[in-house]
């Protein structure tokens, strides 16, 4: 298996995600024009049912898997290694099989329990989903363990594709038959993308099964783990990685059938509460876009200081931790000023409708997200799995407290749904924070690694404003609003790129080593006069 750095992993997987959620963006104005604003509203509560079962049953095997594998790996224990893959992929297989078969039977039983009932067409077609990803995760942590992120970035764009196309097809063949068929066309997508990546998955496994053994290798030498030992290792990285992300989406999925209760509660009729969920839905599938390369990042870490911790090299822990806040930061601040002051546009280009005065007021949720992902994902690393889990609890249950009020204020209304966010992410970011300290001895300061990447997003939001303001006059003058918005909206993007990496040269927030790991392609698109000042 070829050995992948940690930096060209996350660069392999980052592509692959923007990839995944671009697509997942694009389709999105065409299935809303076919299953109209109360048809989506629908769609996405079917599709927060499906999530929760999905991350319920797939969320804490694979991670267990990638770390119990790079652990093995580092001591050098590769019959292990591959034998506790083995084990993890029957029990998923197990459990992904219980989980489909769950939700076929409980599916009216779940669309009612989120106010949802026109949702239960929706939950039956996305049950299939619920076994082809647990097949697909458990190789996903199978190969991520060794390093390797290319079958899963491959996997995840085929599955994307698949998705995409499909989607529209069936919604549009379905339609006809009304809202509740035409939001369950919309899902078959789903089923028949995580097939696919599924079946792409298991040939790859088929063709690069070898492992190539270092020279040197000595087997007696090693101890070996008992079939009884591994499965304890797996349930125990397991269950509470399970409980800690099955949690936040349970917080998400108690989130849908409590948004419109409150919204209805505040005075906003049954059809309307459905429309500003769908805006929430829209909001969210956004943020999601640059949360897709925090999420590779936190991937592609996980199994290096796993290594390191399993080695107990405190020196190589405490500098992949800095790296990966400084990777976080450098991507999330960025990313939120953009998609604050550009939320119009955006919209307006993906055709989204109303609703981004939501992203205007809330991209700051996209940082304390980034923030939280990759400090649960080092806690996770280094054995502090019930910690990261209690955190992200009491995280949800503020969150919940703070809806449940504020939500159903007419004056906030769905705002409520955002600001519960921001105050659910700060409180486990402030214990998380106070927990790695503690346990790593390490002294890091988190929130300095922001300070450059955040003045630099300051001088490009400038550069974004002026740009799309002087480009969107032209529509004063030759009409044809929609292109000039895009045209505004895709330069001032491209520039504002250009202008966050200059600012980030100058002040020292990137350096000649980190160009080192950037792809040769990449370099080619910056200016010279900009390398030219690289210290």
């Amino acid at each position: 298996m070829k050995d992948q750095s940690t930096t060209k992993g996350f660069a392999v997987l980052s592509a692959a995600g923007m990839i995944v959620k671009v697509l997942s963006l694009l389709y999105i104005p065409f299935l809303k024009s076919i299953i109209t604003d109360e048809g989506y509203g629908v769609y996405g509560a079917a599709y927060s049912v499906y999530v929760f079962i999905y991350v319920i049953t797939n969320s804490g095997i694979p991670v267990a898997i990638s770390k119990l594998i790079s652990e093995l790996t580092a001591v050098k224990n590769y019959k292990d290694a591959v034998k506790s893959f083995k084990i993890s992929r029957f029990i998923l297989l197990l459990i992904g099989s219980s989980m489909t078969i769950l939700m076929i039977i409980s599916a009216r039983f779940l669309s009612q329990s989120v106010h949802y009932d026109k949702a239960y067409l929706s939950i039956l077609a996305l049950s299939p989903a619920i076994l082809f990803t647990s097949i697909a995760s458990a190789y996903r942590g199978y190969f991520q363990g060794w390093g390797n992120m290319v079958p899963t970035a491959v996997s995840q764009v085929m599955e994307q594709i698949i998705n995409t196309i499909f989607t529209l097809i069936f919604a549009a063949l379905l339609m006809k038959y009304g809202i509740e068929a035409g939001c369950a066309g919309g899902t078959i997508g789903t089923s028949l993308g995580a097939f696919v990546s599924a079946a792409y998955l298991i040939m790859y496994y088929e063709r690069h099964k070898k492992i190539k053994v270092p020279k040197g290798y000595n087997e007696m030498e090693i101890r070996r783990l008992s079939t009884k030992q591994i499965l304890r290792k797996v349930i125990s990285y397991g269950v509470p990685i399970t409980i800690c992300v099955g949690m936040t989406y349970a917080g998400n999925l108690i989130d849908v059938g409590n948004t419109k209760a409150r919204l209805i509660a505040g005075g906003i009729p049954d059809e309307y509460a459905s429309t500003l969920f769908g805006y929430l839905v829209k909001y969210q599938q956004l943020l999601n876009v640059p949360i897709a390369i925090v999420t590779s990042l936190a991937v592609a870490i996980l199994p290096s200081i796993s290594s390191a911790a399993a080695l107990k090299d405190k020196g190589q822990v405490r500098d992949k931790i800095k790296y990966a806040f400084r990777l976080c930061f450098l991507i999330a601040i960025p990313s939120a000023f953009g998609l604050a002051v550009l939320s119009e546009p955006i919209f307006s280009m993906l055709k989204f409708g109303e609703g981004s005065f939501l992203m205007k007021y809330g991209s700051i949720v996209l940082v304390l997200m980034s923030i939280m992902q990759i400090q649960t994902t080092i806690l996770q690393s280094i054995g502090k799995l019930y910690t990261a889990t209690i955190y992200s609890v009491i995280g949800i249950a503020c969150k919940l407290l703070a809806n449940y009020f504020l939500i159903s204020i007419p004056e906030i209304n769905i705002l409520g749904a955002v600001y519960g966010s921001i105050i659910g992410y700060t409180i486990p970011i402030i214990l998380n924070s106070r927990m790695l300290k503690k346990s790593l001895s390490i002294k890091f300061k988190m929130l300095s690694h922001g300070l450059k990447p955040a003045l630099s997003a300051v001088v490009m939001s400038i550069v974004v404003y002026v740009t799309y303001t002087s480009i969107n006059l032209l529509y004063n003058f030759v009409g044809m609003a929609y292109l000039i918005n895009a045209l505004a909206t895709v330069i001032s993007i491209v520039l504002g790129i250009y202008a966050y990496l200059f600012c980030l040269i100058l002040t020292g927030g990137v350096t000649m080593a980190d160009f080192r790991y950037f792809p040769s392609k990449f370099m080619k698109v910056i200016p010279k006069f900009m390398m030219e000042r690289v210290r």
